[in-house]
């Protein structure tokens, strides 16, 4: 199903990139600061620095299949009906991390900007969207990254230079007076949004790259630009709003876009700003929503998986309004369920596929 689907290097770059920001710059700064008090951009370094060895565990996995998806090399594995369930549980992982997705835009947009539109108008207008896309292909959400990437650059780079005046070193001081624990604490936060995710890129790595041998180099380079972009935001709230305040607002980054103001002439343009998170938010659920549709289908030996999206989507509506009950049990799920959670599918069971593939191929030989 996957054979005639190629990408470029640079287009899977990019995906990997929107990937890694995705919801990461609008809640990220939050959490961290919980953990980690002024000292959350070293938890996000750390957090960057823990993410790369994730990638290196996904590159070793894929590198005993190349021409394979995670679904089919987990059935090789474990053999037909324990390989399946396991797949069931990669593609669980995506439809919550999907549901999750458009609650946390949906919810953006009724606490921040428009509080007297119903939420559900915007999940439904947003996941529409993301239907769109499915039904497009895999070539289409490439061509449209790559296409959207130097605006997302430009946003990026405009708000980060005028956000320096309003830096003040003093808040992130005194460095590390906290103590590494709550530091690793708080990385594990940073790494459970934003590298473990990345265990959907199986469904295309490397399979669907042009040039497969490029692909782990792509792979690295994209976790590492967008956790270097997560990086400059979680500095910028800290030394702007101050640890407290960062901690307290659930959207942090959208707090530090409103205080933008060049001359009392550029100020306002937070909104703007907020386009740049979209982008990622478009990418990283469609992306959740495409390891789903597809592994569905090769699970149950389906030759397109096109007739799935539209049931799809109407289920994924429905549960990213119930997923979460209210904020208050948000907040509490992203700090003690979905950590663990994260843990078990997208790296215990990964390593777990590791070594039994690699048994198996010192067996054959």
């Amino acid at each position: 199903m996957t054979g005639n689907i190629k990408i470029s290097i640079r287009q899977f770059t990019v995906l990997v990139m929107f990937y890694t920001i995705g919801t990461t710059i609008l809640v990220i700064p939050s959490s961290l600061a919980a953990d980690a008090e002024q000292s959350a951009w070293i938890a996000a370094i750390v957090g960057w620095l823990l993410g790369l060895f994730v990638v290196g565990l996904y590159l070793l996995l894929s590198k005993q299949f190349p021409a394979m998806t995670i679904i089919e090399y987990t059935e090789k594995l474990f053999g037909k009906w324990i390989g399946k369930l396991i797949s069931l549980l990669f593609i669980f992982f995506s439809f919550i991390g999907a549901s999750s997705v458009l609650f946390y835009m949906g919810n953006f947009m009724t606490t921040q900007v428009m509080p007297e539109t119903p939420i559900e108008s915007f999940i439904i207008l947003f996941a529409g969207i993301v239907m769109m896309g499915l039904r497009l292909g895999l070539e289409v959400l490439a061509r449209a990254a790559e296409i959207l990437f130097p605006w997302f650059l430009l946003l990026f780079v405009v708000s980060t230079l005028f956000l320096i005046p309003e830096m003040d070193i003093q808040k992130i001081q005194p460095i590390t007076e906290i103590g590494m624990k709550p530091i690793f604490k708080a990385s594990l936060s940073f790494v459970g949004t934003a590298a473990l995710p990345l265990i959907v890129f199986l469904m295309v790595f490397p399979a669907c790259l042009n040039h497969p041998e490029k692909g782990a180099k792509a792979f690295f380079i994209g976790n590492l630009l967008g956790g270097i972009f997560v990086i400059i935001i979680t500095f910028l709230s800290i030394a702007i709003l101050g640890a407290d305040f960062s901690e307290r607002n659930i959207y942090p980054s959208y707090a530090l876009a409103k205080k933008i103001n060049i001359g009392n002439f550029i100020q306002r343009v937070e909104i703007l700003m907020a386009g740049m998170w979209f982008l990622t938010i478009f990418f990283k659920t469609s992306f959740y929503s495409y390891h789903f549709v597809t592994g569905l289908a090769q699970i149950f030996g389906l030759k397109d998986y096109r007739p799935l999206v539209l049931p799809y989507g109407m289920i994924l509506v429905v549960y990213s309004l119930v997923v979460y009950p209210n904020v208050v049990y948000m907040m509490d799920f992203d700090t003690k369920i979905w950590i663990p959670f994260t843990l078990t599918i997208c790296l215990f069971i990964p390593l777990i596929m590791l070594i039994i593939g690699s048994i198996q191929m010192k067996m054959k030989k």
